[in-house]
């Protein structure tokens, strides 16, 4: 990863119209099902990530033929569900959690042996949660104390089972289910909260019969997935920094286009509009089994909260966007629940502690959460410890800083946001190459 740093100038009115990249989940998901579908499937509006990418890489290491016709485009030639072809080559996920968790799930049911590696970061988060459950199914799954590579033997014979998560985790939720497809009988799984269902809703549009509501999720092995086209909508995630900065920059007004508005996603929509945020939806309509929308987002002075626990779930990779939200509201806002942000690409928790408070902040971290305090933001020097959203949202931070905000390593910007600095200066920022 390129060795990237950057400074963030406070910005006058932010206005436009902005498209942010494909949703990284959706497109994770298309090309893996796309991959074991018997037929063509072609993916329009993929997110060009270099976690996405290697997602691609892996399959077409494992005999897929993947064909890119334009960018943001990708036509997957299915080889159906036993179709797969080993390799002893090591199977690179780079950094993508999503992508090498899922690919557990799907590799658990193989008839060959494999071995999933990622980059550094990583390689320290934990595996624990997807390779126990597995193994419950039967798979047999070697880590290193828990943590990658994922040494994954083949020719195992899984058997459903009804699981209970212990966290609730959209990620360990679709491995599950992936594996479920090899399975025999019935595999079921209850969530302690509701996560996102893109999995489910995309295992449906690929012809294999599921039942799930909000919470959990069944299915039997035996069936055959059909390929499909699939529409991915823009990322909600990555809309997240605009809506924030659109919020919190005096004057501004901008346009989100066809943003993804799963409901197991748009937590932070929820929480912005408590706070007093001024978010409108317009144009709803449904992509590719998504609901969509284009968003407008105004200035509106914000007020801190206790955010409710019911939509940490839904919000999980948006915290550090929220975060910086809360600096500029009058009052405290109080999160708890949130502990599954210690173990993203970094402790989120920890890293945005540290870089609200070098900007001069006043936030109080516990194990689960933090309170923040509304307050002037000053200049200062970030460490994002290579996680992209800590990068971007402190981008979003500088636009009311009273002073130069530098942020290192921000290479990793590039695994959800390619673009990101020149979209983000499209419409006001001040993001420079530091």
């Amino acid at each position: 990863m390129t060795r990237l740093d950057w400074t963030s100038h406070q910005a006058r009115a932010l206005k436009g119209s902005v498209r942010v990249p494909g949703d990284k989940s959706v497109s994770h998901r298309a090309l893996m099902l796309g991959a074991l579908a018997e037929g063509t499937s072609h993916i329009r509006g993929f997110l060009e990530g270099e976690d996405t990418r290697a997602t691609a890489a892996v399959l077409q290491q494992l005999g897929v033929h993947i064909d890119t016709p334009t960018e943001g485009e990708r036509v997957v030639h299915g080889m159906g569900l036993h179709g797969l072809r080993g390799t002893t080559a090591l199977l690179d996920c780079g950094n993508a959690g999503t992508g090498m968790r899922l690919l557990a799930g799907l590799l658990a049911g193989q008839a060959f042996d494999s071995t999933l590696v990622g980059d550094e970061s990583l390689s320290k988060r934990p595996m624990r949660r997807v390779t126990d459950p597995l193994a419950s199914m039967g798979a047999t799954i070697d880590t290193q104390d828990g943590l990658p590579p994922l040494r994954i033997h083949g020719g195992q014979s899984l058997a459903g089972i009804a699981y209970t998560l212990p966290v609730a985790s959209a990620q360990v939720k679709s491995a599950l289910l992936l594996a479920g497809l090899y399975a025999q009988g019935a595999t079921e799984v209850i969530e302690p909260h509701p996560t996102r269902d893109y999995t489910e809703r995309m295992l449906a549009a690929f012809g294999w019969p599921i039942e799930f509501a909000p919470g959990r999720a069944k299915l039997t092995g035996g069936h055959v997935l059909r390929a499909t086209n699939v529409d991915v909508p823009a990322d909600f995630s990555s809309a997240a920094f605009f809506l924030v900065a659109g919020s919190i920059v005096p004057g501004s007004e901008l346009h989100l286009q066809a943003v993804g508005l799963n409901p197991r996603r748009t937590g932070l929509l929820q929480a912005l509009r408590l706070m007093g945020a001024d978010i409108r939806v317009e144009n709803e309509r449904e992509s590719g089994g998504e609901p969509v929308g284009d968003l407008v987002v105004r200035h509106a002075p914000l007020h801190g909260i206790e955010l409710p626990e019911a939509l940490v779930p839904d919000m999980i990779d948006e915290f550090p966007a929220l975060f910086v939200a809360a600096t500029a509201a009058a009052g405290k806002t109080v999160v708890r629940g949130a502990a599954e942000l210690r173990v993203k690409e970094s402790d989120r928790l920890a890293s945005m502690a540290a870089g609200l408070r070098a900007l001069g902040a006043t936030i109080d971290e516990v194990p689960d959460g933090a309170t923040i305090e509304g307050s002037a933001l000053g200049g200062g020097v970030i460490e994002s410890h290579g996680d992209h959203r800590i990068a971007m949202s402190f981008a979003a931070a500088g636009l009311i800083a009273n002073g130069p905000v530098r942020i290192h390593d921000c290479g990793n910007v590039a695994t959800s946001f390619p673009g990101f600095m020149e979209l983000a200066n499209g419409c006001g920022f001040d993001l420079r190459s530091a």
